[in-house]
């Protein structure tokens, strides 16, 4: 099981996307408060749109209760500030992977205490980070790769629906 932990979100539309892999993957997600919204907020539910019956959401009142729910558990935490890729990890089967508030990221002293266990997602120089949502979607997979998509659907099906086609079929 994958378990997408955020830290003090902070953009509801953020935490939807969110929400929406985690559906898609069949990860649970743990927000982890304060919040920076509430979990009626319109914008959280239209970027979650209906995928929201398909995700176990959990909320925690501070990370520490996330650890003692979870002893012995697998913990990754991503930030820039991280030795090493996402990639270079070999993920286990129960793993939770951690990640911090928009603004700001993962606080220094947890970072401190957990750094053989941070990754990051390799960038330019000068950029500051990824937008969270695409950040999650990006280790989360590597992770689902690793496990060859085991739980997933592995092809796509066309729908049989007839569509108008546009000009630019024109071009095939």
């Amino acid at each position: 099981m994958i378990h997408i932990v955020l830290i003090e979100p902070e953009i509801p539309q953020n935490t939807g996307n969110i929400a929406r892999t985690c559906a898609a993957t069949g990860s649970e997600l743990h927000l982890v408060e304060p919040l920076g919204f509430k979990l009626e907020d319109k914008y959280l539910k239209r970027a979650g749109l209906d995928y929201w019956p398909l995700v176990k959401v959990h909320v925690h009142k501070d990370f520490a209760d996330v650890l003692s729910r979870y002893p012995g558990a697998a913990f990754y935490y991503a930030s820039t500030k991280a030795p090493r890729s996402y990639a270079q990890v070999q993920y286990p089967k129960d793993v939770f992977l951690v990640f911090g508030r928009e603004s700001r990221g993962l606080p220094e002293n947890l970072l401190e205490r957990v750094y053989d266990r941070c990754i990051r997602i390799p960038m330019v120089e000068n950029a500051r980070s990824l937008n969270l949502s695409n950040s999650v979607a990006i280790v989360t997979y590597e992770a689902l790769r690793q496990r060859g998509f085991e739980h997933l659907l592995d092809h796509g099906a066309l729908t049989g629906r007839e569509e108008t086609p546009g000009a630019w079929m024109d071009y095939l």
